[in-house]
């Protein structure tokens, strides 16, 4: 049994000192009083939208190199994610779903430490987001032009895919409720984005089952006072949550801070939209110089919630970990807790990464 001592980042966005102990799964959380010096224990951040890092591109990506992002991911404490493939042509999805699925087998933990055959120190993939082709060619940004509506045999090849964990849609489009009341009954998380949506639109995609918006402001229709949009939406109470890239070029800190304000910590989840990429810059633009996603990690987002958006280091963890994981409903991530597997963090004040724990192992 592992010890760690330190603030420990809770479920309800407080953080307090505590002892935590673990192996695969978390034991016991003792609360202490006293000094509230000493390093942050957070859970192990839960990145919802992944394209790709490095040289890595989902879209292009067989199973090695999917398993290669794992354990990278995990180095900077992503300990689970989604690879997230974007709108084309319906085989070329089918091509990353099988990939991605045949990577979920291969970087599995293993329960034999002993054994060779795979690395347990990989962060977990958790299942595909498909981002489109259900979307608004209006609000489509980078993607190309390969929309679709999420009807006939589309929305049966879609619904198919054993991998599909999450779908970005747009709601305005014509048998979208109906899409998403059906990806919902399956399991499959609906997100709201690449939308043109007016407010109605928004609020009816997420009476149909939709549980979060895609980067929020991002391939939206802008907020507007006289003709509110799915952007309002997600700023307004909702049951779906705002993701949000906290890179502070896709959305400006001060938009951060409003959303922040309108939400609450509660409301949000951070995802990085990671793309492949060059190591320059946070943001990544197309040659016209349109965004097309960031180079960002989650810890980096996190610090910047917390040090340009007025975030507690509480918060920052909740929208980091625990929201994401209530979003795809998973009860034992995203959190520590009893019971929880044991994906932990140790962050110093300066919320640099100190230590990453995965399955109760700790990266060397």
């Amino acid at each position: 049994m592992k010890e760690l001592r330190g603030l420990v980042a809770c479920a309800d966005a407080q953080v307090r000192p505590a002892l935590v102990r673990f192996g695969a799964v978390i034991d016991s959380i003792e609360h202490q009083g006293g000094s509230r010096a000493g390093d942050y224990i957070v859970p192990g951040f839960i990145d919802l939208q992944i394209n790709g890092r490095g040289s890595i591109d989902v879209m292009t990506a067989g199973a090695p190199e999917l398993c290669a992002l794992s354990r990278d991911l995990a180095r900077e404490g992503t300990t689970a994610w989604l690879p997230t493939a974007i709108t084309s042509p319906l085989d070329r999805i089918e091509k990353v779903a099988a990939a991605v699925a045949e990577a979920i087998g291969e970087a599995a933990p293993v329960q034999d430490a002993a054994s060779p055959a795979r690395s347990p120190m990989s962060a977990t993939i958790l299942g595909m987001h498909l981002e489109g082709p259900f979307i608004s060619a209006k609000r489509r940004g980078a993607h190309p032009t390969h929309n679709l509506e999420p009807r006939g045999d589309a929305l049966a090849r879609v619904m198919a895919l054993s991998a599909l964990r999450m779908i970005t849609l747009a709601p305005e489009l014509p048998g979208s409720f109906e899409a998403i009341a059906a990806f919902a009954a399956r399991g499959v998380a609906v997100a709201l984005g690449h939308t043109d949506a007016t407010l109605e639109q928004a609020e009816a995609g997420v009476a149909a089952g939709a549980r979060m918006f895609t980067h929020t402001f991002n391939a939206m229709a802008p907020l507007d006072h006289r003709r509110p949009t799915a952007a309002t939406a997600a700023m307004l109470p909702s049951p779906a949550l705002a993701a949000v890239i906290a890179d502070g070029v896709h959305v400006h800190p001060a938009m951060l801070r409003l959303l922040l304000r309108a939400r609450g910590a509660g409301g949000i989840c951070l995802t990085s939209d990671r793309v492949a990429s060059d190591p320059a810059g946070v943001a990544q633009r197309t040659v016209d110089g349109r965004l097309m996603g960031s180079a960002i990690s989650m810890r980096e987002a996190m610090k910047l919630m917390v040090e340009r958006a007025g975030a507690s280091v509480g918060e920052a963890a909740l929208m980091a970990a625990t929201n994401p994981a209530r979003v795809l409903g998973l009860g034992d991530r995203g959190c520590i807790e009893s019971g929880g597997v044991a994906d932990l963090l140790v962050l110093g004040r300066q919320l640099e990464l100190k230590a990453v724990f995965v399955g109760g192992r700790e990266l060397t």
